[in-house]
């Protein structure tokens, strides 16, 4: 972790906020009446998995650090799910964008699986 400057040179962060972006994009389309549901555990989700690499990062020990990748780790299955269900209900309507997500979370997970094992 000391060869690290800053959590957001981290590529597994910077993706991480990309998929935030991109989960806030889809989520417009959703009924309002699951604003303060499905759409919030969503946007909730796919918040965490960015934020906790930052939180980890700032705790400033290689245990920790990894701790909090497992978080960010979890809460990017989280969002996969939620998505899955999103779709499986008949919220999303760009399935373009919804693809481009399910691409991205395989990606990222993929990366916070090698960085987990480089912190160990």
């Amino acid at each position: 972790m000391r060869s690290i400057s800053s959590y957001k040179d981290l590529l597994i962060w910077k993706k991480g906020i990309i998929i935030v972006v991109k989960v806030y994009q889809l989520t417009k389309a959703f009924p309002s009446e699951e604003l303060y549901a499905l759409t919030s555990q969503i946007k909730r989700a796919s918040v965490s998995i960015p934020s906790n690499i930052a939180e980890g990062y700032g705790r400033n020990t290689d245990k920790s650090f990894s701790h909090f990748i497992d978080i960010s780790r979890g809460s990017l299955c989280e969002l996969e799910t939620q998505l899955i269900i999103a779709k499986e209900l008949g919220f999303i309507v760009n399935f373009e964008l919804y693809n481009e997500i399910l691409e991205l979370i395989i990606e990222e997970s993929k990366m916070i699986n090698a960085f987990s094992k480089s912190l160990k």
